[in-house]
């Protein structure tokens, strides 16, 4: 693989587990406490449709480095849009951006968004260490409520900004484990808790595609007013299918993306 392709990838992986310590622990679970020996699937970021900090702008990064576009995904009732990206390198993670379609929202949440972005720099965007730059701007917990309210992706970028949300192990190349099932069993006797939502499998060999995901770690966070837990990132695992026509399955599915989703869910 690459060696900017291992260095951007190691340097979002350093980042996502500064607030999700049980990436760690999962490691070890599969007998390995190195990042780099369990094969990652993909990632997921995430952002507002905002022109400075578009999808696209996102993409540029991985474009740069020789990843090209993919499929396209809608998310009705998440009012999110999402592309992904493979590379010609096989053994390099696919990447999956999404974004939310903020004219989709109130006026309300349109102006909060817009006002704590304000102070991103338009050609921060371009910056070599923007993909995990974190956040931006100041936080308090009245504005994250009120984007809870309308989004709870909202309210997640609007606390941890721009990073990768998940890593994926490829249960495709784990050694101990022949299924998914037989990954989140072996999870949940460790002590991790599933995101349930569509079942903690979501979708099947049909559709070439099998995923459950943990939920998010829930971290103490410092808000200007006060501080409270919230969840961050999580982990996912994917099983991947042989199609018809002979090639492994590279791409996604809306219905388990859109559940996958709420891993970052805040609980009630």
């Amino acid at each position: 693989m690459n060696k900017k392709i291992i260095n951007l990838f190691d340097a979002l992986w350093q980042d996502y587990t500064t607030v999700t310590p049980t990436a760690f622990k999962i490691h070890e679970l599969f007998g390995s406490k190195e990042q780099d020996t369990i094969v990652n699937d993909h990632i997921a970021l995430r952002t507002f449709d905002l022109q400075k900090v578009d999808l696209e702008k996102l993409a540029l990064h991985f474009k740069a480095l020789g990843y090209v576009e993919c499929e396209e995904y809608y998310f009705k009732e998440k009012k999110l849009l999402a592309k992904h990206y493979e590379h010609p390198d096989v053994m390099a993670p696919k990447v999956f951006i999404s974004q939310l379609l903020l004219d989709e929202f109130s006026l309300v949440l349109r102006e909060l968004i817009k006002k704590f972005m304000k102070p991103v720099d338009e050609n921060a965007v371009y910056s070599q260490g923007f993909l995990h730059s974190g956040r931006h701007w100041d936080i308090d917990t009245k504005t994250y409520e009120l984007l809870r309210r309308e989004s709870e992706y909202a309210a997640w970028l609007y606390v941890w900004g721009f990073r990768a949300n998940h890593f994926t192990v490829s249960v495709n190349h784990l050694k101990t484990f022949d299924t998914l099932a037989e990954v989140n069993e072996a999870l949940k006797m460790a002590g991790f808790a599933l995101n349930g939502a569509g079942g903690e499998i979501k979708g099947s060999q049909d559709v070439f595609l099998e995923q459950s995901s943990t939920l998010a770690d829930e971290v103490l966070v410092q808000f200007s007013d006060r501080d409270m837990m919230v969840p961050s990132c999580f982990y996912e695992f994917a099983l991947r299918y042989v199609t018809p026509e002979g090639k492994l399955f590279s791409g996604f599915v809306e219905d388990s993306a859109n559940k996958i989703f709420e891993s970052t869910h805040k609980k009630a």
